[in-house]
Protein backbone atom coordinates (compact mmCIF):
# COMPACT_ATOMS: atom_id res chain seq x y z
CA UNK A 1 0.00 0.00 0.00
CA UNK A 2 1.36 3.43 -0.95
CA UNK A 3 1.45 6.37 1.43
CA UNK A 4 -1.25 8.05 -0.67
CA UNK A 5 -3.63 5.12 -0.48
CA UNK A 6 -2.95 4.70 3.24
CA UNK A 7 -3.76 8.36 3.81
CA UNK A 8 -7.01 8.03 1.86
CA UNK A 9 -7.93 4.94 3.86
CA UNK A 10 -7.19 6.66 7.15
CA UNK A 11 -9.20 9.71 6.12
CA UNK A 12 -12.15 7.52 5.15
CA UNK A 13 -12.02 5.78 8.53
CA UNK A 14 -12.01 9.13 10.32
CA UNK A 15 -14.97 10.31 8.25
CA UNK A 16 -16.93 7.17 9.06
CA UNK A 17 -16.22 7.54 12.75
CA UNK A 18 -17.25 11.18 12.62
CA UNK A 19 -20.48 10.32 10.81
CA UNK A 20 -21.37 7.61 13.34
CA UNK A 21 -22.95 9.14 16.47
CA UNK A 22 -21.21 8.29 19.71
CA UNK A 23 -23.03 6.06 22.18
CA UNK A 24 -23.41 8.89 24.68
CA UNK A 25 -24.84 11.16 21.98
CA UNK A 26 -27.40 8.50 21.06
CA UNK A 27 -28.34 8.07 24.71
CA UNK A 28 -28.81 11.82 25.10
CA UNK A 29 -30.98 11.94 21.99
CA UNK A 30 -33.23 9.16 23.25
CA UNK A 31 -33.46 10.76 26.69
CA UNK A 32 -34.56 14.02 25.08
CA UNK A 33 -37.19 12.28 22.95
CA UNK A 34 -38.50 10.29 25.92
CA UNK A 35 -38.71 13.42 28.06
CA UNK A 36 -40.44 15.36 25.28
CA UNK A 37 -43.01 12.59 24.76
CA UNK A 38 -43.79 12.42 28.48
CA UNK A 39 -44.19 16.17 28.80
CA UNK A 40 -46.33 16.44 25.65
CA UNK A 41 -48.66 13.83 27.14
CA UNK A 42 -48.78 15.68 30.44
CA UNK A 43 -48.82 19.31 29.34
CA UNK A 44 -49.37 19.57 25.58
CA UNK A 45 -47.11 20.55 22.71
CA UNK A 46 -46.24 24.01 24.02
CA UNK A 47 -44.11 22.66 26.86
CA UNK A 48 -40.93 24.80 27.21
CA UNK A 49 -37.91 23.15 25.64
CA UNK A 50 -35.70 24.06 28.60
CA UNK A 51 -38.09 21.99 30.75
CA UNK A 52 -37.68 19.09 28.33
CA UNK A 53 -33.90 19.42 28.63
CA UNK A 54 -34.15 19.52 32.43
CA UNK A 55 -36.25 16.35 32.59
CA UNK A 56 -33.91 14.62 30.15
CA UNK A 57 -30.94 15.53 32.36
CA UNK A 58 -29.10 17.41 29.60
CA UNK A 59 -28.20 21.03 28.98
CA UNK A 60 -30.09 23.30 26.59
CA UNK A 61 -27.09 23.31 24.25
CA UNK A 62 -27.25 19.50 24.00
CA UNK A 63 -30.96 19.60 23.18
CA UNK A 64 -30.49 22.19 20.43
CA UNK A 65 -27.50 20.33 19.05
CA UNK A 66 -29.79 17.36 18.40
CA UNK A 67 -32.97 19.30 17.56
CA UNK A 68 -32.44 22.84 16.21
CA UNK A 69 -36.04 23.92 16.87
CA UNK A 70 -39.37 22.83 18.34
CA UNK A 71 -40.77 21.55 15.03
CA UNK A 72 -37.76 19.30 14.53
CA UNK A 73 -38.16 17.78 18.01
CA UNK A 74 -41.93 17.37 17.75
CA UNK A 75 -41.62 15.71 14.36
CA UNK A 76 -39.07 13.25 15.69
CA UNK A 77 -41.32 12.44 18.67
CA UNK A 78 -44.24 11.70 16.33
CA UNK A 79 -42.15 9.41 14.13
CA UNK A 80 -40.66 7.71 17.18
CA UNK A 81 -44.10 6.88 18.62
CA UNK A 82 -45.43 5.66 15.27
CA UNK A 83 -42.33 3.52 14.78
CA UNK A 84 -42.70 1.98 18.25
CA UNK A 85 -46.37 1.17 17.60
CA UNK A 86 -45.48 -0.40 14.24
CA UNK A 87 -42.86 -2.52 16.02
CA UNK A 88 -45.47 -3.62 18.58
CA UNK A 89 -47.84 -4.94 15.93
CA UNK A 90 -44.96 -6.72 14.16
CA UNK A 91 -43.97 -8.37 17.45
CA UNK A 92 -47.56 -9.49 18.00
CA UNK A 93 -47.70 -10.98 14.51
CA UNK A 94 -44.46 -12.87 15.07
CA UNK A 95 -45.18 -14.22 18.56
CA UNK A 96 -48.90 -14.95 18.94
CA UNK A 97 -50.44 -18.16 17.58
CA UNK A 98 -53.90 -17.01 18.67
CA UNK A 99 -54.88 -14.29 16.22
CA UNK A 100 -57.24 -12.32 18.45
CA UNK A 101 -54.87 -12.53 21.41
CA UNK A 102 -52.20 -10.96 19.23
CA UNK A 103 -54.60 -8.15 18.36
CA UNK A 104 -55.49 -7.71 22.02
CA UNK A 105 -51.85 -7.63 23.13
CA UNK A 106 -50.98 -5.08 20.45
CA UNK A 107 -53.91 -2.82 21.37
CA UNK A 108 -53.03 -2.76 25.08
CA UNK A 109 -49.36 -2.06 24.32
CA UNK A 110 -50.29 0.66 21.81
CA UNK A 111 -52.41 2.64 24.28
CA UNK A 112 -49.39 2.78 26.60
CA UNK A 113 -47.72 4.86 23.87
CA UNK A 114 -50.45 7.52 24.40
CA UNK A 115 -51.16 7.98 20.72
CA UNK A 116 -54.16 10.14 21.54
CA UNK A 117 -51.82 12.86 22.77
CA UNK A 118 -49.39 12.42 19.87
CA UNK A 119 -51.66 12.04 16.82
CA UNK A 120 -52.91 15.66 16.82
CA UNK A 121 -49.30 16.71 16.19
CA UNK A 122 -49.17 14.94 12.82
CA UNK A 123 -50.58 17.73 10.69
CA UNK A 124 -48.46 20.36 12.42
CA UNK A 125 -45.22 18.36 12.26
CA UNK A 126 -45.36 17.06 8.69
CA UNK A 127 -46.70 17.70 5.24
CA UNK A 128 -48.89 14.88 3.91
CA UNK A 129 -46.21 13.72 1.45
CA UNK A 130 -43.24 13.75 3.84
CA UNK A 131 -41.26 10.59 2.94
CA UNK A 132 -40.46 9.59 6.54
CA UNK A 133 -44.10 9.98 7.54
CA UNK A 134 -45.34 7.99 4.54
CA UNK A 135 -42.89 5.14 5.16
CA UNK A 136 -43.70 4.86 8.87
CA UNK A 137 -47.44 5.19 8.33
CA UNK A 138 -47.43 2.53 5.60
CA UNK A 139 -45.53 0.18 7.89
CA UNK A 140 -48.06 0.73 10.68
CA UNK A 141 -51.07 0.42 8.37
CA UNK A 142 -49.76 -2.80 6.88
CA UNK A 143 -49.11 -4.40 10.26
CA UNK A 144 -52.49 -3.49 11.74
CA UNK A 145 -54.29 -4.60 8.59
CA UNK A 146 -52.48 -7.95 8.66
CA UNK A 147 -53.21 -8.69 12.32
CA UNK A 148 -56.89 -7.81 11.83
CA UNK A 149 -57.15 -9.94 8.70
CA UNK A 150 -55.57 -12.85 10.56
CA UNK A 151 -58.11 -12.55 13.39
CA UNK A 152 -60.97 -12.22 10.90
CA UNK A 153 -59.82 -15.29 8.95
CA UNK A 154 -59.80 -17.23 12.23
CA UNK A 155 -63.45 -16.27 12.77
CA UNK A 156 -62.54 -14.22 15.87
CA UNK A 157 -63.08 -10.67 14.55
CA UNK A 158 -66.35 -9.25 13.31
CA UNK A 159 -66.52 -8.42 9.60
CA UNK A 160 -67.69 -4.81 9.83
CA UNK A 161 -64.71 -3.17 11.54
CA UNK A 162 -61.73 -1.66 9.76
CA UNK A 163 -58.18 -0.58 10.53
CA UNK A 164 -59.48 2.96 10.81
CA UNK A 165 -62.09 1.93 13.39
CA UNK A 166 -59.40 0.36 15.56
CA UNK A 167 -56.91 3.23 15.29
CA UNK A 168 -59.56 5.89 15.97
CA UNK A 169 -60.69 4.01 19.06
CA UNK A 170 -57.13 3.66 20.38
CA UNK A 171 -56.62 7.37 19.78
CA UNK A 172 -59.83 8.35 21.55
CA UNK A 173 -59.13 6.12 24.54
CA UNK A 174 -55.76 7.77 25.09
CA UNK A 175 -56.74 11.36 24.38
CA UNK A 176 -56.32 13.52 27.49
CA UNK A 177 -59.60 14.56 29.10
CA UNK A 178 -60.18 18.33 29.37
CA UNK A 179 -58.63 19.75 32.53
CA UNK A 180 -56.96 16.47 33.50
CA UNK A 181 -53.53 14.92 33.27
CA UNK A 182 -53.36 12.03 30.79
CA UNK A 183 -51.21 10.01 33.19
CA UNK A 184 -54.20 9.82 35.54
CA UNK A 185 -56.18 8.01 32.88
CA UNK A 186 -54.17 4.84 33.53
CA UNK A 187 -56.67 3.67 36.10
CA UNK A 188 -59.37 3.11 33.48
CA UNK A 189 -57.83 3.17 29.98
CA UNK A 190 -57.02 -0.55 29.86
CA UNK A 191 -60.36 -1.44 31.44
CA UNK A 192 -62.27 0.50 28.78
CA UNK A 193 -60.02 -0.84 26.05
CA UNK A 194 -60.88 -4.40 27.05
CA UNK A 195 -64.59 -3.54 26.86
CA UNK A 196 -64.00 -2.21 23.35
CA UNK A 197 -62.02 -5.31 22.31
CA UNK A 198 -64.79 -7.57 23.58
CA UNK A 199 -67.10 -5.69 21.21
CA UNK A 200 -64.83 -6.55 18.26
CA UNK A 201 -65.09 -10.29 18.79
CA UNK A 202 -67.06 -12.47 16.42
CA UNK A 203 -69.83 -13.41 16.28
CA UNK A 204 -71.11 -9.85 16.41
CA UNK A 205 -74.05 -9.18 18.72
CA UNK A 206 -75.25 -6.02 16.98
CA UNK A 207 -75.15 -4.10 13.71
CA UNK A 208 -72.89 -1.06 13.76
CA UNK A 209 -74.55 2.24 12.78
CA UNK A 210 -72.97 4.57 10.25
CA UNK A 211 -70.11 3.76 7.91
CA UNK A 212 -66.79 2.06 8.55
CA UNK A 213 -63.86 4.41 9.07
CA UNK A 214 -61.32 4.28 6.25
CA UNK A 215 -57.72 5.43 6.50
CA UNK A 216 -58.29 7.70 3.52
CA UNK A 217 -61.13 9.45 5.34
CA UNK A 218 -58.96 9.88 8.43
CA UNK A 219 -56.19 11.50 6.41
CA UNK A 220 -58.66 13.91 4.88
CA UNK A 221 -59.83 15.23 8.27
Amino acid sequence: MTKGSAAVGAATTVQRRAARPRADALRNRERIVTAAREMIVEHGTEVPLDEVARRAGVGNATLYRHFPDRDDLMGYVVLSVMDRIAALVEEALAEDADAFDGLRRFAHAAVDERIGAICPMLSAAFSEDHPDLLATRDRLDSGVRTIMERARAAGQLRDDVTVGDLLVSLTQLTRPLPGTCCVGNDRFVHRHLQLFLDGLRAPARSVLPGEAVTLEALRGC
